[in-house]
Protein backbone atom coordinates (compact mmCIF):
# COMPACT_ATOMS: atom_id res chain seq x y z
CA UNK A 1 0.00 0.00 0.00
CA UNK A 2 1.40 3.49 -1.03
CA UNK A 3 1.84 5.72 1.60
CA UNK A 4 1.29 9.65 1.69
CA UNK A 5 4.83 11.53 1.39
CA UNK A 6 5.24 15.01 2.88
CA UNK A 7 7.97 17.40 3.54
CA UNK A 8 8.51 18.58 7.17
CA UNK A 9 11.74 20.01 7.08
CA UNK A 10 13.38 22.51 4.45
CA UNK A 11 17.11 23.98 4.53
CA UNK A 12 18.08 26.59 1.38
CA UNK A 13 21.47 28.42 0.58
CA UNK A 14 20.55 30.84 -2.26
CA UNK A 15 20.95 34.20 -3.72
CA UNK A 16 18.86 35.37 -1.51
CA UNK A 17 20.77 34.30 1.59
CA UNK A 18 21.10 32.30 3.99
CA UNK A 19 18.27 29.68 4.80
CA UNK A 20 14.46 29.03 3.76
CA UNK A 21 13.81 32.82 5.93
CA UNK A 22 16.11 34.07 3.20
CA UNK A 23 14.16 32.96 0.57
CA UNK A 24 11.02 33.35 1.63
CA UNK A 25 11.52 37.43 2.09
CA UNK A 26 12.57 36.74 -1.53
CA UNK A 27 9.84 35.55 -3.22
CA UNK A 28 7.62 37.95 -1.46
CA UNK A 29 9.54 41.33 -1.57
CA UNK A 30 9.45 40.87 -5.42
CA UNK A 31 13.27 41.97 -5.49
CA UNK A 32 15.70 40.32 -7.19
CA UNK A 33 18.73 38.81 -5.89
CA UNK A 34 20.52 38.70 -8.90
CA UNK A 35 23.50 41.12 -8.68
CA UNK A 36 27.29 42.14 -10.17
CA UNK A 37 29.58 38.62 -9.52
CA UNK A 38 32.36 38.94 -7.00
CA UNK A 39 33.64 36.05 -7.10
CA UNK A 40 35.51 36.50 -11.08
CA UNK A 41 37.34 39.04 -12.43
CA UNK A 42 35.25 41.39 -14.31
CA UNK A 43 37.93 42.39 -17.03
CA UNK A 44 37.69 38.74 -17.89
CA UNK A 45 34.20 38.64 -18.31
CA UNK A 46 31.37 39.91 -21.04
CA UNK A 47 28.69 39.23 -18.46
CA UNK A 48 29.19 40.21 -15.02
CA UNK A 49 25.70 39.01 -13.22
CA UNK A 50 24.78 36.16 -11.18
CA UNK A 51 22.73 34.63 -8.51
CA UNK A 52 25.72 34.05 -6.17
CA UNK A 53 24.90 32.90 -2.50
CA UNK A 54 24.66 35.96 -0.42
CA UNK A 55 26.56 36.13 3.15
CA UNK A 56 27.86 32.76 2.83
CA UNK A 57 31.04 32.85 4.83
CA UNK A 58 32.65 29.02 4.88
CA UNK A 59 34.18 29.44 8.31
CA UNK A 60 30.96 30.14 10.08
CA UNK A 61 29.55 26.72 9.26
CA UNK A 62 33.13 24.12 9.34
CA UNK A 63 36.36 24.00 11.04
CA UNK A 64 39.42 24.77 8.99
CA UNK A 65 40.68 21.45 8.68
CA UNK A 66 37.22 19.71 7.73
CA UNK A 67 36.84 22.75 4.69
CA UNK A 68 39.94 21.21 3.11
CA UNK A 69 38.01 18.28 2.65
CA UNK A 70 34.56 20.18 1.32
CA UNK A 71 34.24 21.78 -1.98
CA UNK A 72 32.15 24.27 -2.29
CA UNK A 73 28.85 22.85 -3.55
CA UNK A 74 29.60 19.95 -0.69
CA UNK A 75 29.66 23.17 1.55
CA UNK A 76 26.29 24.01 0.31
CA UNK A 77 24.60 20.28 0.88
CA UNK A 78 25.66 19.96 3.85
CA UNK A 79 24.50 23.31 5.57
CA UNK A 80 21.14 23.01 3.91
CA UNK A 81 20.48 19.80 5.08
CA UNK A 82 21.43 21.05 9.15
CA UNK A 83 18.91 23.46 8.33
CA UNK A 84 16.20 21.20 6.86
CA UNK A 85 16.74 18.60 9.92
CA UNK A 86 16.80 21.04 12.75
CA UNK A 87 13.67 22.91 11.02
CA UNK A 88 11.87 19.22 10.80
CA UNK A 89 12.69 18.37 14.81
CA UNK A 90 13.75 15.17 13.17
CA UNK A 91 16.31 13.08 15.84
CA UNK A 92 18.40 10.55 13.73
CA UNK A 93 19.81 9.45 17.38
CA UNK A 94 16.18 7.78 17.26
CA UNK A 95 16.54 3.90 17.51
CA UNK A 96 17.03 2.49 13.80
CA UNK A 97 16.11 5.72 12.27
CA UNK A 98 19.58 6.62 10.85
CA UNK A 99 19.66 3.51 8.83
CA UNK A 100 16.49 3.71 7.79
CA UNK A 101 16.85 7.20 6.39
CA UNK A 102 18.04 8.11 2.92
CA UNK A 103 19.54 10.87 1.23
CA UNK A 104 19.17 11.47 -2.00
CA UNK A 105 21.00 14.47 -3.58
CA UNK A 106 20.92 15.61 -7.54
CA UNK A 107 24.01 17.62 -8.85
CA UNK A 108 24.71 18.76 -12.27
CA UNK A 109 28.61 19.02 -12.23
CA UNK A 110 29.68 18.28 -8.45
CA UNK A 111 32.78 19.81 -7.17
CA UNK A 112 33.79 22.75 -10.11
CA UNK A 113 35.48 25.00 -8.07
CA UNK A 114 37.75 22.19 -6.88
CA UNK A 115 38.27 21.13 -10.61
CA UNK A 116 38.75 24.41 -11.97
CA UNK A 117 41.53 25.18 -9.10
CA UNK A 118 43.82 21.99 -10.00
CA UNK A 119 43.54 23.04 -13.73
CA UNK A 120 44.29 26.49 -13.14
CA UNK A 121 47.61 25.31 -11.18
CA UNK A 122 47.75 22.44 -13.29
CA UNK A 123 47.62 24.22 -16.67
CA UNK A 124 48.38 27.78 -15.77
CA UNK A 125 51.01 27.88 -13.43
CA UNK A 126 52.68 24.84 -14.46
CA UNK A 127 52.23 23.44 -11.26
CA UNK A 128 53.11 19.52 -11.54
CA UNK A 129 51.02 18.29 -8.72
CA UNK A 130 47.33 19.17 -7.97
CA UNK A 131 45.70 18.45 -4.16
CA UNK A 132 45.43 14.40 -3.13
CA UNK A 133 41.50 15.38 -1.95
CA UNK A 134 41.29 16.64 -5.06
CA UNK A 135 39.06 13.72 -6.75
CA UNK A 136 37.21 13.12 -3.42
CA UNK A 137 36.37 17.05 -3.15
CA UNK A 138 35.18 17.16 -7.01
CA UNK A 139 33.56 13.69 -7.65
CA UNK A 140 29.64 14.52 -8.19
CA UNK A 141 28.86 12.07 -5.12
CA UNK A 142 30.99 14.14 -2.89
CA UNK A 143 27.82 15.63 -1.16
CA UNK A 144 25.83 13.14 -0.66
CA UNK A 145 29.10 11.43 1.37
CA UNK A 146 29.79 14.60 2.90
CA UNK A 147 25.68 14.84 3.91
CA UNK A 148 25.52 11.05 5.43
CA UNK A 149 29.05 11.44 7.23
CA UNK A 150 28.11 15.20 9.27
CA UNK A 151 24.25 13.89 10.28
CA UNK A 152 25.16 10.12 10.92
CA UNK A 153 22.98 9.01 8.33
CA UNK A 154 23.65 5.05 6.94
CA UNK A 155 20.59 4.38 4.58
CA UNK A 156 20.32 4.57 1.35
CA UNK A 157 22.49 7.13 -0.58
CA UNK A 158 23.35 8.12 -3.63
CA UNK A 159 23.46 10.99 -6.07
CA UNK A 160 21.78 11.66 -9.36
CA UNK A 161 22.98 14.03 -12.42
CA UNK A 162 20.75 14.67 -15.37
CA UNK A 163 22.03 18.32 -16.00
CA UNK A 164 19.21 21.22 -15.34
CA UNK A 165 17.08 17.82 -13.90
CA UNK A 166 19.18 16.61 -11.40
CA UNK A 167 17.84 17.41 -8.13
CA UNK A 168 13.83 17.16 -9.65
CA UNK A 169 14.87 13.32 -10.53
CA UNK A 170 16.83 13.23 -6.73
CA UNK A 171 13.57 14.49 -5.00
CA UNK A 172 10.94 11.85 -7.02
CA UNK A 173 13.61 8.82 -5.91
CA UNK A 174 13.29 10.23 -2.49
CA UNK A 175 9.81 10.17 -2.79
CA UNK A 176 9.03 6.82 -4.04
CA UNK A 177 11.30 5.44 -1.63
CA UNK A 178 9.51 6.83 1.06
CA UNK A 179 5.89 6.51 -0.49
CA UNK A 180 6.54 2.15 -0.92
CA UNK A 181 8.53 1.81 2.44
CA UNK A 182 12.08 1.25 1.28
CA UNK A 183 12.84 4.18 3.98
CA UNK A 184 11.30 5.60 6.75
CA UNK A 185 12.63 9.40 5.90
CA UNK A 186 14.64 10.99 3.38
CA UNK A 187 17.38 13.91 2.93
CA UNK A 188 17.03 14.93 -0.32
CA UNK A 189 17.18 17.99 -3.00
CA UNK A 190 20.34 19.41 -4.48
CA UNK A 191 23.38 21.35 -4.77
CA UNK A 192 25.92 23.02 -7.26
CA UNK A 193 28.54 25.79 -7.20
CA UNK A 194 30.02 26.50 -10.38
CA UNK A 195 30.64 29.91 -10.68
CA UNK A 196 34.20 29.95 -11.88
CA UNK A 197 36.19 31.32 -14.36
CA UNK A 198 36.35 28.13 -16.47
CA UNK A 199 32.49 27.43 -16.39
CA UNK A 200 31.88 30.81 -16.70
CA UNK A 201 33.48 31.31 -19.65
CA UNK A 202 32.11 27.90 -21.08
CA UNK A 203 28.38 29.37 -21.09
CA UNK A 204 29.12 32.55 -22.35
CA UNK A 205 30.32 30.82 -24.97
CA UNK A 206 26.78 29.26 -25.64
CA UNK A 207 25.33 32.76 -25.97
CA UNK A 208 22.50 31.86 -24.00
CA UNK A 209 23.51 34.26 -20.51
CA UNK A 210 21.36 37.46 -20.46
CA UNK A 211 23.58 40.86 -19.63
CA UNK A 212 21.53 42.65 -18.07
CA UNK A 213 18.60 40.80 -16.04
CA UNK A 214 16.43 37.24 -16.05
CA UNK A 215 12.83 37.82 -16.70
CA UNK A 216 11.45 34.69 -18.20
CA UNK A 217 8.60 34.58 -20.84
CA UNK A 218 8.82 38.60 -21.02
CA UNK A 219 9.10 40.35 -24.52
CA UNK A 220 12.92 41.53 -24.83
CA UNK A 221 14.02 38.37 -22.77
CA UNK A 222 17.59 37.93 -23.81
CA UNK A 223 18.77 34.92 -21.98
CA UNK A 224 19.64 33.42 -18.16
CA UNK A 225 21.47 34.30 -15.20
CA UNK A 226 24.03 31.74 -13.56
CA UNK A 227 23.11 30.65 -10.18
CA UNK A 228 24.12 28.13 -7.53
CA UNK A 229 22.52 27.69 -4.30
CA UNK A 230 21.08 24.14 -2.17
CA UNK A 231 18.09 23.40 -1.28
CA UNK A 232 17.09 20.06 0.75
CA UNK A 233 13.83 18.97 2.07
CA UNK A 234 13.24 16.15 4.59
CA UNK A 235 10.74 13.88 3.23
CA UNK A 236 8.16 11.69 5.68
CA UNK A 237 5.28 9.34 6.04
CA UNK A 238 2.21 11.33 6.76
CA UNK A 239 1.15 9.28 9.61
CA UNK A 240 4.90 9.38 11.19
CA UNK A 241 4.75 13.08 10.90
CA UNK A 242 1.46 14.03 12.22
CA UNK A 243 2.35 11.29 15.22
CA UNK A 244 4.84 13.39 15.65
CA UNK A 245 3.18 17.10 15.96
CA UNK A 246 5.80 17.99 12.71
CA UNK A 247 5.03 20.65 10.81
CA UNK A 248 3.98 20.02 7.43
CA UNK A 249 5.09 22.31 4.68
CA UNK A 250 3.53 20.11 1.93
CA UNK A 251 2.52 16.95 0.60
CA UNK A 252 4.15 15.15 -2.65
CA UNK A 253 1.60 13.10 -4.32
CA UNK A 254 3.61 12.88 -8.10
CA UNK A 255 6.35 12.57 -10.13
CA UNK A 256 7.14 12.43 -13.65
CA UNK A 257 9.57 11.94 -16.25
CA UNK A 258 10.44 11.89 -19.87
CA UNK A 259 13.43 12.47 -22.32
CA UNK A 260 12.85 14.45 -25.91
CA UNK A 261 15.41 11.92 -27.42
CA UNK A 262 16.07 15.11 -29.81
CA UNK A 263 18.86 17.76 -29.71
CA UNK A 264 21.19 17.91 -27.21
CA UNK A 265 20.27 21.58 -25.99
CA UNK A 266 17.36 22.35 -27.89
CA UNK A 267 14.37 22.10 -26.12
CA UNK A 268 11.03 20.16 -27.11
CA UNK A 269 7.96 21.17 -25.94
CA UNK A 270 6.67 17.18 -26.61
CA UNK A 271 9.04 16.11 -23.85
CA UNK A 272 8.33 18.69 -21.57
CA UNK A 273 4.37 17.80 -21.94
CA UNK A 274 4.72 13.86 -21.72
CA UNK A 275 6.87 14.25 -18.01
CA UNK A 276 3.90 17.27 -17.50
CA UNK A 277 1.16 14.71 -17.83
CA UNK A 278 3.02 11.74 -16.31
CA UNK A 279 3.31 14.22 -13.08
CA UNK A 280 -0.32 14.80 -13.26
CA UNK A 281 -1.21 10.81 -13.59
CA UNK A 282 0.97 9.69 -10.67
CA UNK A 283 -0.57 12.52 -8.04
CA UNK A 284 -4.24 11.21 -9.34
CA UNK A 285 -5.37 14.66 -8.86
CA UNK A 286 -8.01 16.67 -11.43
CA UNK A 287 -6.00 19.18 -13.93
CA UNK A 288 -8.37 21.71 -12.73
CA UNK A 289 -7.01 21.20 -8.87
CA UNK A 290 -3.62 22.28 -10.06
CA UNK A 291 -3.49 26.42 -9.64
CA UNK A 292 0.22 27.12 -9.98
CA UNK A 293 3.30 25.59 -12.01
CA UNK A 294 6.89 27.07 -10.91
CA UNK A 295 8.33 26.68 -14.38
CA UNK A 296 11.53 25.58 -15.70
CA UNK A 297 11.44 29.01 -16.94
CA UNK A 298 14.87 30.20 -17.67
CA UNK A 299 14.45 33.01 -19.87
CA UNK A 300 15.79 31.88 -23.12
CA UNK A 301 13.79 32.45 -26.11
CA UNK A 302 13.16 28.80 -27.09
CA UNK A 303 12.69 27.43 -23.74
CA UNK A 304 10.27 29.79 -22.56
CA UNK A 305 8.14 29.27 -25.70
CA UNK A 306 8.72 25.27 -25.51
CA UNK A 307 7.69 25.09 -22.16
CA UNK A 308 4.44 27.56 -22.61
CA UNK A 309 3.45 25.20 -25.55
CA UNK A 310 3.98 22.20 -23.70
CA UNK A 311 1.40 24.16 -20.65
CA UNK A 312 -1.51 24.76 -23.04
CA UNK A 313 -0.92 21.37 -25.15
CA UNK A 314 -1.46 19.41 -20.97
CA UNK A 315 -4.11 21.52 -19.56
CA UNK A 316 -5.80 22.96 -23.11
CA UNK A 317 -8.50 25.11 -21.61
CA UNK A 318 -8.24 25.26 -18.31
CA UNK A 319 -4.15 26.53 -19.07
CA UNK A 320 -5.65 30.42 -19.20
CA UNK A 321 -7.01 29.86 -15.51
CA UNK A 322 -3.78 28.54 -14.46
CA UNK A 323 -0.67 31.14 -12.77
CA UNK A 324 2.85 30.10 -13.53
CA UNK A 325 6.25 31.68 -12.62
CA UNK A 326 9.90 31.01 -12.74
CA UNK A 327 11.49 32.22 -9.63
CA UNK A 328 15.00 32.09 -11.50
CA UNK A 329 14.02 35.83 -11.96
CA UNK A 330 15.00 36.16 -8.25
CA UNK A 331 18.12 33.55 -7.28
CA UNK A 332 19.41 32.73 -10.92
CA UNK A 333 19.44 29.05 -12.64
CA UNK A 334 21.46 27.16 -9.85
CA UNK A 335 21.71 24.39 -12.60
CA UNK A 336 21.27 20.93 -11.31
CA UNK A 337 20.20 22.35 -7.31
CA UNK A 338 17.44 24.50 -9.31
CA UNK A 339 14.19 22.15 -9.37
CA UNK A 340 15.14 21.64 -5.30
CA UNK A 341 15.75 24.99 -4.92
CA UNK A 342 12.33 25.74 -6.72
CA UNK A 343 10.59 23.09 -4.48
CA UNK A 344 11.49 25.09 -1.71
CA UNK A 345 9.70 27.98 -3.09
CA UNK A 346 6.55 25.71 -4.40
CA UNK A 347 6.05 24.58 -1.24
CA UNK A 348 6.55 27.89 0.50
CA UNK A 349 3.84 29.07 -1.66
CA UNK A 350 1.52 26.07 -0.76
CA UNK A 351 1.77 26.27 2.97
CA UNK A 352 1.81 30.28 3.33
CA UNK A 353 -1.05 30.93 0.72
CA UNK A 354 0.87 33.16 -2.07
CA UNK A 355 2.53 32.35 -5.17
CA UNK A 356 5.76 34.17 -6.49
CA UNK A 357 6.43 36.49 -9.18
CA UNK A 358 8.26 36.46 -12.38
CA UNK A 359 10.25 39.28 -11.72
CA UNK A 360 11.98 41.93 -14.38
CA UNK A 361 8.50 41.04 -16.41
CA UNK A 362 8.26 43.99 -19.70
CA UNK A 363 5.22 42.95 -21.23
CA UNK A 364 3.82 39.46 -22.91
CA UNK A 365 5.58 37.50 -25.48
CA UNK A 366 2.75 35.97 -28.24
CA UNK A 367 4.60 32.87 -27.25
CA UNK A 368 4.31 32.84 -23.76
CA UNK A 369 0.94 34.13 -23.01
CA UNK A 370 0.78 32.54 -20.14
CA UNK A 371 -0.22 34.42 -16.79
CA UNK A 372 3.14 34.42 -15.28
CA UNK A 373 2.58 36.72 -12.21
CA UNK A 374 4.41 39.51 -13.45
CA UNK A 375 6.32 41.28 -11.01
CA UNK A 376 4.98 41.30 -7.56
CA UNK A 377 3.92 38.24 -5.65
CA UNK A 378 0.23 37.65 -5.62
CA UNK A 379 -1.68 36.67 -2.74
CA UNK A 380 -3.80 33.45 -3.57
CA UNK A 381 -4.15 30.01 -1.93
CA UNK A 382 -4.24 27.20 -4.66
CA UNK A 383 -4.74 23.17 -4.12
CA UNK A 384 -1.93 21.87 -5.68
CA UNK A 385 1.11 22.55 -7.64
CA UNK A 386 3.99 20.97 -10.37
CA UNK A 387 7.47 22.14 -10.19
CA UNK A 388 9.21 21.69 -13.63
CA UNK A 389 12.59 20.93 -14.39
CA UNK A 390 13.58 20.60 -17.88
CA UNK A 391 17.10 19.94 -18.45
CA UNK A 392 19.58 20.07 -21.97
CA UNK A 393 20.19 16.68 -23.41
CA UNK A 394 16.13 16.64 -22.97
CA UNK A 395 15.87 14.99 -19.30
CA UNK A 396 12.45 16.19 -18.22
CA UNK A 397 11.15 15.85 -14.54
CA UNK A 398 8.28 17.21 -12.91
CA UNK A 399 6.99 17.14 -9.48
CA UNK A 400 3.38 17.87 -8.09
CA UNK A 401 2.47 18.71 -4.36
CA UNK A 402 -0.71 19.60 -2.54
CA UNK A 403 -1.46 21.83 0.41
CA UNK A 404 -1.71 20.06 3.50
CA UNK A 405 -4.76 21.71 5.53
Amino acid sequence: MKRRVVITGLGVVSACGLGLDALRCGLRSGRTAIRPVEALPHEKLLVKIAGEAAGYDPLAHFEPKRLQLLDRFSQFAVVAAREAVERAGLSLAEPGLAERTAVVLGTGVGGKTTDDEAFRRLYGEGIPRVNPLTIPRLMASAATSQVTMDLGVTGPAFTTTSACASSSHAIGQAYWMVQHGQVEAALTGGSEACITLGTWKAWEAMRVMAPDACRPFSKERRGMVLGEGAAIAVLEPLERAQARGAKIWAEIVGFGMAADAGHIVEPSWVGAARALRCAVADSELAPEQIGYINTHGTGTASNDAAECRAIREVFGPLADRLAVSSTKSLHGHALGASGAIELAASALALREGFLPPTLNYLGADPACDLDCIPNEARSVQVEAALSSSFAFGGLNAVLALRSVG
